[in-house]
């Protein structure tokens, strides 16, 4: 494990916070990020990561997108921590940096693992769910608002088997937080996306923390539908349910519904204080991601003819405002529990 040479390509909160455990943990790892003010910082003074009762400081290896091209190296694992509509155009980048019998994990949201192996090959790639929450608004400084007991991923092959590649992806992700391997990686990351529809798609529009979305007046009845209709949708497409985020089979043997909100809840209790992903994405006026969340439900669901009014309403509202018809404010709920049940994406 130390001898290997690994990359974090895409240096956001999710992936400096994995980076800057990695590289306290002693391993050889490079940080790539296209943020040029973050990367110059991390390169002067290292990353900041800062908990709730603690933090730490450590010097990274940090690149620009620019300079690899120059630093002539290959990686044996990279960990793909970009967002969701950076997955293609990123993977065809580190291509000409990995061996030939290099791993790429993608550390994401979304659905990308067939994205990255139609590029990749499938050989080459591992899945993972993310269970971490953190924030980053200043460079080189990190709000990670999930504890290391408190972050938690599962690991998988495409193909369902159990590798020794998988199990070291496994020790290492462990640096970072609790980590598990499945032989139901597409079940583990369809189940984090139903999660994510529930909470990430609405709480998205709003600006809100979790906590203060969760208490809205029937925000509990939306989320219940969501997750109802991208349970339907993966159904559909073949994914069976994992328990994820910690939770044992014999808590996750109930009917669909308890199983979805049993999902919602356990999530909310780790993550409750902090503001989901696209809410960051908003405030520094970027395209966020829930086109590949919200988005792809409602795009599956209609490939499919099963209804997805729900999504689609969150997808629709989420294009307004990173198009600046309206800004993300929580008088969106209005708008929101309007279109809920009519509104088509």
């Amino acid at each position: 494990m130390k001898n290997k040479k690994i990359a974090v390509l895409g240096t956001g909160a999710i992936g400096s916070s994995i980076g800057a455990d990695l590289t306290q943990a002693g391993l050889d790892v490079t940080l790539i990020d296209q943020w040029p003010a973050h990367v110059k910082a991390m390169k002067n003074n290292g990353l900041q990561v800062q908990f709730k009762d603690s933090q730490f400081q450590v010097p990274v290896k940090a690149l620009n997108l620019c300079d690899l091209s120059s630093a002539q190296t290959e990686f044996d694992i990279v960990f793909l921590a970009a967002k969701s509509n950076d997955t293609r155009w990123l993977a065809e980048f580190i291509k000409p940096y990995l061996k030939t019998d290099s791993v790429v994990v993608g550390t994401q949201n979304g659905m990308n693992d067939d994205a990255i192996a139609s590029i990749l090959g499938r050989e080459r790639v591992v899945g993972c769910v993310v269970e971490l929450q953190a924030e980053l608004f200043t460079p080189g400084q990190i709000q990670r608002n999930t504890t290391r007991k408190g972050s938690w991923f599962t690991v998988g092959e495409l193909d369902g088997s159990y590798t020794p590649r998988v199990k070291e992806i496994a020790a290492i992700m462990g640096k970072v937080g609790r980590c598990e391997v499945t032989n139901n990686i597409y079940g583990a990351k369809w189940t984090k996306l139903i999660a994510n529809t529930m909470t990430m798609g609405p709480f998205s529009l709003l600006g809100l923390r979790n906590f203060e979305a969760c208490a809205l007046p029937g925000m509990f009845d939306i989320s219940v539908q969501l997750g109802r209709e991208s349970l339907a949708v993966g159904a559909a497409l073949g994914y069976r349910m994992e328990p994820l985020f910690g939770l044992r089979a014999d808590e996750f043997a109930g009917s669909s519904d308890e199983n979805l909100i049993t999902t919602m809840k356990t999530l909310m209790s780790h993550v409750g204080g902090g503001r989901t992903a696209p809410i960051h994405d908003h405030l520094k006026g970027r395209t966020s991601e829930i086109g590949f969340i919200s988005g792809l439900v409602a795009r599956k669901g209609r490939e499919l003819g099963i209804a997805t009014p729900a999504n689609d309403a969150v997808t629709a509202l989420d294009r307004r405002i990173n198009r600046g018809e309206i800004t993300m404010s929580a008088d969106n709920y209005a708008l929101l529990r309007q279109q809920v049940g009519t509104t088509q994406a």
